[in-house]
């Protein structure tokens, strides 16, 4: 188990495994991770999967063991062509200082990367850095990559075979117990495990609420209560007087709750708290924060910029 060097981080950082071995994923993808390790060898990679299944985690743990330089980038915030040809050119053109000599570029959430002219630049990039630098590509929707980009790179599927999930799932809960107690939480270990079996198998998403409900001291049957009636009528009536503090202060208040629930519940009060003109609008963009919301490190945040979009952008009845 990883030590923790810190009280005052995400757990997701505080306790992400260090090596191959203390990943908790499928046998056969773990073991594809293992060989590369033994062989020395890292070719360009697609890592496939759904949010929080350790992708990113068992890239970066692989790199670690293999003393490799590596720099992460997150395709969903805007890596556009100048950053590509500033941060990344330099980085990859760049001699290694550690004994390995190669380097690698972890782009994280790769479906996010402009198709249009990002994604067709990295293709060329891949093959005029080939000499020092790997990269790694993650990504929930292999669809979205372009064609000529996967073509040079070898895919790993983080999929998990139904027969291997109860073993997962209770490699996690023992490994979520032992978090809980190094961090002196109180806890009932059926509400641990409901939390797990709600969010199987995104255990960013698991760690994520867990340190959220502990921040009270203690995980019991309340962290399920509902958002009640009254309290999505107060979150409306301050969208539309476009009061940006209070807004921020009622998700704080609710930041406890299941954000995919407040999701839901936002779109059911839609229809009748939203002018009908501005509503197509206002579901697109909840479904884009939605969709965020699988893999973004903080909940709340990612839920008051959603707020704040639709605050600014839609009209209330």
């Amino acid at each position: 188990m990883i030590d923790a060097k810190s009280n005052e981080v995400l757990w997701v950082e505080k306790y992400r495994p260090q090596i191959v071995d203390d990943t908790i994923l499928p046998s056969k993808t773990k073991e594809s991770f293992r060989k590369f390790v033994s062989d020395g060898s890292v070719p360009n990679l697609l890592l496939t999967g759904g949010p929080g299944v350790g992708k990113t985690t068992i890239a970066k743990a692989m790199l670690e063991e293999l003393g490799c330089d590596y720099i992460v980038k997150n395709g969903s915030l805007n890596v556009n062509i100048d950053t590509l040809r500033y941060d990344i050119s330099t980085f990859a053109s760049a001699v290694s200082l550690t004994g390995t000599g190669r380097k690698y570029v972890i782009f994280d959430e790769a479906d996010y990367l402009n198709a249009a002219n990002v994604q067709p630049a990295l293709r060329n990039f891949i093959e005029e850095y080939s000499s020092n630098c790997g990269f790694i590509f993650t990504c929930n929707f292999k669809n979205r990559i372009i064609g000529p980009l996967r073509s040079r790179l070898s895919e790993v599927d983080f999929s998990i075979e139904q027969t291997e999930r109860p073993q997962l799932a209770m490699q996690f809960f023992k490994r979520v117990i032992s978090i809980l107690n190094n961090e002196n939480v109180d806890y009932d270990k059926a509400v641990v495990a409901k939390v797990i079996e709600k969010h199987f198998p995104d255990f960013r998403r698991v760690l994520t609420e867990l340190q959220s409900y502990a921040a009270s001291g203690k995980i019991d049957e309340g962290i399920f209560v509902n958002l009640k009636q009254e309290s999505m009528d107060e979150l409306f009536n301050l969208l539309k007087a476009k009061n940006f503090t209070e807004m921020r202060k009622w998700v704080a208040t609710n930041s406890d709750q299941d954000m995919n629930e407040m999701f839901r519940r936002v779109y059911d009060m839609m229809q009748a708290r939203v002018e009908f003109k501005t509503q197509p609008g206002f579901v697109v963009t909840l479904a884009d924060y939605m969709y965020k919301s699988n893999f973004v490190a903080d909940q709340e945040i990612n839920m008051v910029a959603f707020l704040t979009e639709v605050m600014i952008e839609s009209e209330y009845v």
